[in-house]
């Protein structure tokens, strides 16, 4: 009886293997796999319970008031190139010009054209610079 048990437990000793346990990290961040990383920030967002108050009010409002406000961007966007072509004609020409409460001056310069736009009414000041080639 003896020698069957032995013989047994030999045959299963053969079969059986065992392997060295490693511990690899999941995070690209501290060694693990790089491809990970979608994976990781996509179930940190979907577990993310905070939410962003500025995104709610900028997606605030009916599609109607949507429309309505792309339709005023378009238009006041053709009035002012329209008023800018009338202005200026098709090329820029130096000089000073006011529209309204803002005072344009267009000058060359060794960087390209530079426009430089005032608000009277604020003292605002922007600066553009077109360099030339």
């Amino acid at each position: 009886m003896k020698n069957i048990f032995y013989i047994i437990i030999l045959l299963v000793s053969t079969i059986c293997s065992a392997q060295q346990l490693t511990y690899k990290p999941m995070n690209p961040f501290f060694g693990g796999e790089v491809f990970n990383y979608q994976m990781m920030l996509a179930s940190a967002s979907a577990q993310n319970s905070f939410k962003d108050p500025s995104a709610s009010k900028s997606n605030s409002g009916s599609s109607l008031d949507q429309f309505s406000e792309r339709l005023n961007s378009q238009l006041l966007s053709q009035i002012s190139r329209k008023i800018f072509n009338d202005q200026f004609g098709g090329d820029l020409k130096e000089g000073t010009f006011s529209l309204g409460s803002l005072s344009v001056e267009i000058y060359e310069s060794s960087e390209g054209m530079v426009i430089n736009i005032l608000n009277t009414q604020t003292g605002e000041q922007t600066q553009i610079i077109m360099p030339t080639y």
